[in-house]
């Protein structure tokens, strides 16, 4: 007896021994996305026997970001990461990550093109798209009707806006007419819905970025929308630089008619609308007049796998992150979230099953990315002080909102950042 539980006992040492430990670490710390994570890893252990997933809430995406590079420096790096899209070039500067596309052989094709543009860069495909969202606008039906504007129409420009505004003022609603966080990332989608880039060479794809173009007729569009909404007293924020939430408690307590944010937040703000007593609608994201219309630049995260791990490791990484983000996945990952499923198959799936049919609200998000025009613009910026210029822009819009000329926080802003693409670029010479 004693020998035959030595025996077992040494068979299941072996299996763990031989077992491979993928370390992911996210940022999702809330129950209904984390919990969604850990119940596909619990899937996918089950059916591989030799792989152990072992999800983890590692804070935001910056503080990620920064624990996976320090633990790469010291060899302890996990084998899966979920990276903010912005935090792409310090990633690949960081030098700590590896293609996904060299990890072994995928076909991408199945993945929704300005998606995975987004993170082609060089001809590799960096990492794999996860969790992938847009700005659309959200407006409160009932409050419009009582303005006399028609939710069947909601404003496509900043002009459409404005005139909206006019009349929801003069409705004496109790309720401001717009407000949306005060994010740098918005400023990037329009200027990308302009034909424009943020940076230069190319958006920083055709070569680093050395400065940005916050000083073009594009950007001054932006900034004076800004300083118009601002002294009409129609716009409306909490006050903090990317306040997500705070902004959406604004919009769903009825004290915004219109609001700006992420397609992610479609199904938790259809919610509190319901809960709160009002119809809402999804449009498509209102641009500067007088453009053409050229689609956004995918927002969110994916999934990256670092260089100092093994093979096992990078492999079994990579085969977790697919299924993960397989087609059924997605499509049930789009359902409970409101973050596009990445996949054509996805999409046919939910077309097929009737969800757009049942959520019309997505389908508004979905023709505006997919109607998206390639280009460097659309594409997205590649810059590794993204996480510090997104601030100093956001700072600059502030201080138009605080009285400060447009073109002197222009002057201002472009100065800044400029300065802060320097100080990193000083890093590589």
């Amino acid at each position: 007896m004693k020998r035959l539980t030595a025996l077992l006992t040494l068979s299941m040492a072996s299996v763990a021994a031989a077992q491979t430990t993928v370390e992911f670490w996210h940022s999702f710390g809330d129950a209904k996305r984390s919990g969604w994570i850990q119940a596909r890893a619990d899937e996918y252990n089950k059916t591989h026997p030799g792989v152990k997933v072992v999800p983890s809430y590692k804070g935001s995406y910056n503080d990620s970001l920064q624990a996976t590079i320090l633990a790469g420096r010291q060899n302890k790096a996990p084998a899966l990461v979920q990276i903010f899209e912005v935090g792409s070039q310090l990633a690949l500067d960081s030098g700590m990550f590896q293609p996904v596309s060299g990890v072994k052989n995928v076909d991408f094709s199945d993945y929704i093109k300005p998606v995975i543009n987004y993170y082609t860069i060089n001809g590799k495909v960096n990492s794999l798209p996860f969790n992938s969202s847009s700005p659309v606008l959200y407006y409160n039906k009932t409050l419009m009707q009582k303005a006399g504007l028609d939710p069947k129409t909601p404003p496509t420009t900043f002009a459409g806006i404005q005139k909206a505004c006019a009349k929801i003022e003069a409705a004496k609603l109790g309720a401001t007419c717009f407000g949306m966080s005060l994010n740098g990332w918005f400023v990037e989608q329009w200027m990308a819905q302009q034909g424009a880039t943020l940076l230069n060479n190319g958006n920083g794809r055709q070569g680093r970025a050395t400065a940005t173009n916050l000083d073009s007729a594009a950007a001054k569009k932006i900034f004076d929308f800004f300083k118009t909404m601002n002294d009409r007293k129609w716009y409306t924020y909490s006050g903090k630089l990317e306040d997500w939430d705070g902004s959406d408690a604004i919009f769903t307590n009825q004290k915004a008619v219109f609001h700006i944010t992420s397609t992610a937040d479609i199904g938790n703000n259809r919610d509190a609308a319901k809960k709160n007593g009002f119809d809402m609608g999804v449009g498509v994201l209102p641009i500067p007049d007088g453009v053409k219309r050229n689609g956004v630049v995918i927002g969110g995260a994916s999934l990256w796998i670092p260089k100092n791990i093994s093979k096992a490791q990078a492999e079994a990484a990579l085969d977790f992150a697919l299924y993960m983000t397989n087609t059924q996945n997605m499509a049930d990952w789009h359902k409970l979230t409101g973050y596009y499923p990445v996949r054509q198959s996805s999409i046919a799936l939910l077309r097929k099953q009737g969800w757009f049919t049942q959520s019309p609200l997505q389908l508004v998000a979905f023709n505006q990315l997919t109607k998206t025009v390639p280009s460097p613009a659309t594409a997205g910026g590649l810059n590794g002080a993204a996480i510090q210029t997104r601030k100093i822009v956001e700072e600059g819009i502030q201080k138009v909102l605080n009285g400060t000329p447009v073109a002197d926080a222009m002057k201002d802003t472009k100065a800044r950042a400029d300065a802060a693409l320097a100080e990193y670029n000083a890093n590589f010479k």
